[in-house]
């Protein structure tokens, strides 16, 4: 859950603190270069135009894979057991938040533009369903 908070802390939890340093610094650095704070502070006055001019689409598609990563590694080195191909929900979620971000300056639901920040948070969804019905699929051929 310290994953979700901040990419970095859930590594720091499991005592793997290089590894929730360099996390940490990547979230910083493709926050920053993506100008991230900024467009989620228009997202959600409602000024989603705003939000689009404002973001670096080069830099901000790195940050669903480098979130989903964090959360996922923290998990599986977590205390417990972790399932077979437990990493698939991560991997189809990552990538359909990026289908989603790249899209969003495009797609309009029930006449609203979402923009870059809830669309692609809406993309989470199907993409985390998705992948988990391909590993229990997976799981269930072999």
């Amino acid at each position: 859950m310290w994953s979700i908070a901040l990419p970095g802390f859930g590594q720091i939890l499991n005592k793997q603190v290089l590894k929730g340093i360099v996390l940490i610094i990547l979230e910083f650095l493709v926050n920053v270069q993506s100008n991230f704070n900024l467009g989620i502070m228009y997202s959600f006055r409602g000024e989603i135009s705003a939000a689009s001019e404002v973001l670096n689409y080069q830099w901000l598609m790195f940050y669903p894979c480098l979130y989903m990563f964090a959360i996922w590694d923290a998990y599986q080195d977590a205390d417990g057991e972790v399932s077979d191909l437990a990493y698939l929900p991560f991997v189809f979620g990552a990538f359909f938040i990026t289908i989603g971000l790249m899209y969003s300056s495009k797609i309009v639901l029930f006449g609203i533009l979402l923009g870059p920040v809830f669309l692609p948070m809406l993309f989470l969804i199907p993409g985390l369903l998705i992948g988990y019905i391909v590993r229990k699929i997976v799981v269930m051929v072999t």
